[in-house]
């Protein structure tokens, strides 16, 4: 390609939304978060990028031009955490947790990218009756952008799970951004994903029991010949004996009475289903469990359901390992963002 853009990924997390943008063809100069764990496993992933460990509330955009190497910004892109958006009301555009997100309005202000993508929760567009999403569409165009948003589904886009996010796409040129169509007819389902995955752990680097057993099996192990990040977890007998009455797709409805109640969340003891796309992966709070085995999915298979690669390794502990793939941008979800904005650049 012979145009190259450059961009730096706010909150950037492990890397989810640069790897998209990197295989639509651009180049990732610098990943900014404040998770020591996720910008050690970007670090390991995102080799030609650079990244610092900052805290956006309090970071200047003028403190990242020594790692930016005098290369002009194209694009910024990001998920500011949304805490601060989850309550209605005026206030809402005072609440402390929100400069996060102003943060992300100064730095596309001192860079004047061309185009910035802002991803984050879909009752971002409806909350306080639309103020949330009126107050950003006048922030940026404030700074002369011309800004599209839409909820993707990330099924729709190659990515076994139904997560829905809602993207913030702005032009500094009058243009008005096209999103991408959905163009998976026939939507991945979890065990298409998963399934060559066994029950028990593997070492870091160890084989592959099993080939692959699906053309997105196969993707995903492209540039991989062995497995990493699939360290089963081993529950107490009582965990395990509760799964295991749970079948295929079920939840705590299909428990005993005298069971349901065992854990007080409503998505208590849901099982994947092995014949459509997961619920939306989370942070790693072990009320999910695989379609078959008795216990929660490791982090391969959890990055499997988000499209993360087999060649993407992820570091620190289990625990953080699932926190880090819960938080992330599904990679082929971004990459289909990144591939229209490359086009319309």
């Amino acid at each position: 390609m012979a145009n190259k853009y450059n961009v730096i990924d706010l909150f950037c997390g492990c890397g989810g939304f640069s790897l998209g943008f990197e295989r639509a063809g651009f180049d990732i100069l610098l990943g900014i978060d404040i998770w020591k764990d996720a910008i050690n496993t970007f670090r390991c992933n995102h080799k030609d990028s650079r990244a610092l460990l900052a805290d956006l509330s309090v970071l200047s955009p003028s403190d990242t031009l020594p790692y930016l190497d005098g290369k002009p910004i194209s694009v910024i892109i990001g998920g500011p955490p949304c805490q601060g958006f989850s309550v209605a009301g005026k206030r809402l555009t005072d609440d402390i947790r929100n400069n996060l997100y102003k943060n992300f309005v100064h730095f596309v202000s001192y860079f004047r990218p061309r185009a910035f993508v802002m991803e984050n929760v879909p009752n971002i567009l409806s909350i306080g009756g639309g103020v949330v999403r009126d107050s950003i569409v006048k922030d940026f165009s404030d700074l002369g952008y011309t800004i599209e948003y839409q909820v993707l589904t990330a099924s729709e886009y190659g990515v076994p799970q139904n997560r829905r996010r809602a993207f913030f796409v702005g032009f500094n040129n009058g243009h008005h951004f096209r999103f991408p169509l959905p163009y998976v007819s026939e939507k991945v389902t979890a065990s298409e994903a998963i399934s060559d995955l066994p029950e028990y752990s593997i070492e870091d680097g160890g084989e592959y029991p099993t080939p692959a057993r699906s053309d997105y099996q196969t993707l995903m192990r492209s540039n991989s010949d062995c497995l990493y990040n699939h360290q089963a977890t081993v529950h107490n007998q009582k965990t395990i004996d509760i799964i295991s009455l749970v079948p295929d797709g079920g939840n705590y409805k299909d428990l005993p009475v005298e069971l349901q109640d065992t854990r007080k969340v409503h998505i208590a003891w849901t099982r994947l289903n092995s014949g459509k796309p997961s619920f939306t992966i989370d942070t790693g709070h072990r009320h999910h469990f695989h379609y078959s085995y008795n216990r929660i999915p490791t982090a391969r298979e959890s990055a499997r359901i988000q499209s993360f690669p087999d060649d993407f390794l992820f570091t620190c502990s289990r625990t953080s390992q699932l926190k880090q793939i819960g938080n992330a941008v599904p990679p082929l979800m971004a990459e289909a963002i990144a591939r229209s904005l490359f086009d319309q650049l």
